[in-house]
């Protein structure tokens, strides 16, 4: 196994989690609590990567980074979707320009 197969690896215990016991796994009980709940821990995780990258201290920055990207798993399965769903959207948009792959969004939302 590599690093890479880390978010296959998180995905699938998550998977396992939505079966636990409340009372014994965080994931079971987020995901218990819905979207909201999980939306709000997105939402924490995400102001304290940022508040890392303004004290400037690198390790804590890839901590908090870690932290919203586990909470971003959580979501994914909530969704009934997977790190796979995301990397293939990634590499679809891969070697464009940001701002075409933008305008390209746009596009399809009023068409």
């Amino acid at each position: 196994m590599t690093q890479s197969d880390i978010l296959h690896r998180l995905s699938e215990t998550i998977e396992a989690r939505k079966q636990a016991d409340t009372d014994n796994s965080y994931v079971a009980k987020l995901l218990k609590e819905g979207q909201d709940k999980i939306l709000k821990k997105i939402a924490e995780e995400s102001a304290e990567t940022l508040m890392a990258s303004k004290d400037g201290d690198a390790q804590h920055v890839v901590r908090e980074t870690a932290d919203l990207w586990f909470h971003c798993l959580i979501l994914l399965a909530h969704h009934g979707l997977k790190p796979e769903d995301v990397l293939q959207e990634l590499e679809k948009r891969e070697g464009v320009s940001g701002i075409v792959e933008k305008a390209s969004r746009t596009t399809e939302k009023t068409g």
